[in-house]
Order: structure tokens, then sequence, then C-alpha cells
């Protein structure tokens, strides 16, 4: 029978219309099956190594010793967006009309190249090669939560076309915004309000919870876990949490970068296995630089495959249908963990 499922941090209603709900292999991507193939190189890619000169110069890149920054010799690379969505340079002044209020969008908007091969993506990276993307990721939200006015730092990345994707070479995107967003403020005020009754971190009691029941969980390692959480918004919804409680990702110890690694590849690759490597999209979630949350909030990383569309339901009713239950969902993916690491290397 269809549920209706309480996330236990925002307090929002999830829909699990268990009726509809279709085998795991019907949400197989259909668009991976075209038989092409992506090379290793393109002499169109902006990304690609050679064509250094086609970005904004670089903020930062993890290179080989004796090559000079804008050109080849690179494993990891960070530019300004082109295409910015904020600017540091004020285009409008902030004022207000009536009900409606504007004021500038000033930030700082990045992408993180993060392999020289244009083929590559998380699911077919070494651990070592998604470590030095962690590495990157945490290098960048240091140095832009320092800057003035900034609340907080968006770190999110987009594979696919149909995930928001404009360019197939493998790349991340960092965000450095003037407010805190609502889908974060709504995370905050459930998990302040989970801590003051009951004085305890509702991430922390999720982890627990999970890792006894142990029906939604896809893996686990010493340090992580990753989950399909109980009000899970869409099919093959998947979160990874750090075991024990903190708040700030920039705060991970470098000794356990490589393990966060590990995990998020490992998710990754059961995704492109079973589902025939979907568009998706993740999302780092963490505690805004400059709030006091230490106590009741928990970092995590929210992985969202693209496998539905919402429609007319979910818009007026401002709920999410999930047409699979999460229990399926990670009884699916565990059984498409690689049992021995895998992938390539890029020269790292």
């Amino acid at each position: 029978m269809p549920e209706l499922r309480l996330d236990p941090v925002t307090g929002r209603w999830v829909l699990v219309a268990t009726e509809r709900a279709r085998r795991p292999k019907d949400f197989a991507h259909q668009d991976a099956a075209t038989g092409k193939v992506r090379p290793e190189r393109s002499e169109t890619c902006p990304f690609c190594p050679g064509n250094e000169k086609q970005t904004p110069p670089e903020i930062f890149s993890f290179r080989r010793d004796g090559t000079r920054p804008d050109e080849a010799g690179w494993w990891v690379r960070g530019v300004p967006n082109k295409y910015p969505a904020l600017t540091w340079e004020p285009t409008v002044q902030a004022s207000t009309s009536g009900i409606f209020s504007v004021r500038p969008a000033t930030g700082a908007h990045e992408v993180i190249i993060e392999s020289p091969l244009h083929n590559a993506s998380p699911a077919t990276m070494s651990y070592d090669e998604m470590a030095e993307v962690i590495r990157a990721y945490i290098h960048r939200y240091r140095a832009l939560s320092e800057a003035p006015d900034i609340r907080y730092i968006l770190i999110f990345r987009n594979h696919g076309r149909d995930a928001g994707a404009s360019l197939e070479h493998p790349h991340s995107q960092v965000a450095a915004v003037p407010l805190v967003p609502p889908v974060v403020l709504e995370e905050l005020a459930g998990a302040r309000h989970h801590h003051e009754s009951t004085g305890r971190c509702v991430f922390c009691d999720m982890v627990r919870q999970e890792l006894e029941s142990n029906v939604r969980v896809v893996l686990e390692t010493r340090e992580f876990v990753a989950l399909e959480p109980y009000a899970s918004k869409m099919p093959f919804e998947t979160w990874v949490l750090p075991k024990t409680h903190a708040p700030s990702f920039h705060d991970l110890h470098p000794s356990n970068y490589r393990e966060l690694a590990q995990v998020l590849v490992d998710v990754l690759r059961a995704v492109s296995t079973g589902l025939h490597d979907p568009p998706y999209n993740y999302i780092l979630h963490t505690a805004p630089p400059r709030e006091r949350c230490d106590g009741f909030y928990h970092w995590h990383i929210e992985v969202f495959p693209k496998l539905t569309v919402a429609a007319g339901f979910e818009f007026g009713m401002g709920m999410y249908i999930n047409v699979t239950t999460p229990e399926s969902a990670a009884e699916f993916l565990r059984n498409h963990v690689p049992s021995e690491p895998s992938g390539r290397n890029s020269g790292l």
C-alpha cells in the first residue's frame, strides 16, 4: 500500500507509492545504450589538456613539478566559470519597491576540472584520483569561506545533460553565495529542533538507527556510511555521511580523503553499473561557515539519480512521489557495489 513517510530532518512528507513501484531494473537509463564511445581527449573541449587557453586563467591546479599554470601537466584544475551565476562585481544596487526586493548576486562561481581524461567520471576513477578531487573541494571551500559577506559554499556535481551538465568532461562546481540557501535553513531548523528536544544530533540518530536495522544501508566503511534515506524523495536517492559527528565538511582530516573517495566512487559505480549510467546530481550539505551549529548539524553528500520527472502532483502538493522503496533501492545498489577496487589511472 502507498505510505506517507516523514523526513526526520526537515519535517517534510514524502509519498512512497509502493503500488506504482517498478522493479529497479526498469529504471535503467536507456540513453547509455547508444553505443557511443567517448574519446580520452577532445580537440574542441575547453577542459581537455592543451586547451587551457580556452578557459579563464586557472585559480589553482594540482600538477606535475616543472609545469606552468594554464598549460598541460595538471591532474585537477580549478577555473572561474566562464558563464557565472554570481560575480564579485555587483551589477545592481540593493533596493525595495513595495513587496519586491532586489540585491546584488555577489560571490564566486568556479569549476573544478576533475581529470585530464575527457571520458572519465567518478564511476571510472581510482580512489586516489577521487581523493584529489575531494582535496580540491576542501581547498576551495576554505579559501572562499574567508571572503567577506559569503554565507554559504555550495559544492555540487551535474552528470549528464538531463542533470544540467553542459560539458561532458568531468567537472564539479563551487558557488560562494551571500545567503544561506532555503534548503539548508530548513535542514538547520529541523536539526536544531531535534537537538533542543533530545540533546542529540538527528543525523547521528539516523546513522545509528540505520546501521542497527541495516535495511537501507548500501555500504559501510570504518568512518562513513552510504544509505537510502527513510523518506527518500526520489528513486535511488543516496546519502553519504560520516559516522562520527561532524558539522563542517572542511574539517575533514586529510587521512580520511581516500576513504570518503572510496565510498563515493563505489556508490556512483553501483549507480552507473546497475542503472546504465543515468544522469545524476550530487550535492554537499555542510554547516554554513559563519553559523554556530556544532552540536546539531552533520555534513553529508546527497546523490540524486535523474530517473523520474516531477509532474502535477509534485508541483501542486509540494510533495515528492517516490515510486520505489528505499529498502528495495538499497538492496539493488548493494548487489552492484564492486567487490574489488577498480578504476583507471590518469597519470596521478
